[in-house]
């Protein structure tokens, strides 16, 4: 049986290497990730963390592919048992980023998904707002509020 993915597809009015400057950039990710810093050694092998604004580390991974500003895959393994089952392995992001016309087409892919898994259920909420979030800050300026989220974190 083939494990269950989660793919998201969205078009942003910018470049590929302001998207990718986004997602690299923990100045970036704080603004549009609810507060959360990435921080990594962008190369094959290197470590990824996403470090709360609290401090705490969210989640961590492997830098599976590092190709500036076309393509980005990591292991995505959430430190919190309370997002996971304690059997539940690392799973895997992808990001592809295409130029079309004035715009970049991303495709966020989630896969390696354990379908009994807890992970499953927040990605498939989580994805949606997290990238409409970039969408906006990439676009206006500025990154969507949602009252009463975590997203509020200055």
């Amino acid at each position: 049986m083939e494990k269950p993915k989660f793919v998201y597809v969205t078009y942003i009015a910018t470049t590929p290497e302001k998207l990718w400057e986004a997602l690299t950039s923990g100045e970036f990710t704080r603004q549009f990730w609810w507060g959360r810093r990435v921080r990594a050694e962008w190369k094959p092998g290197g470590r990824l963390e996403m470090v709360q604004a609290n401090g705490e580390l969210d989640f961590s991974g492997e830098i599976l592919a590092c190709d500036p500003p076309r393509r980005l895959s990591y292991t995505f393994d959430v430190e919190s048992l309370k997002f996971k089952n304690e059997d539940e392995r690392p799973l895997r992001v992808t990001y592809e980023m295409t130029p079309v016309g004035g715009n970049v087409k991303l495709t966020v892919t989630h896969d390696e998904l354990d379908p009994q898994g807890k992970v499953f259920g927040g990605i498939s909420e989580g994805w949606p707002t997290l990238l409409s979030s970039l969408k906006s800050l990439l676009e206006t300026g500025a990154a969507l509020n949602y009252a009463g989220t975590e997203a509020d974190v200055e």
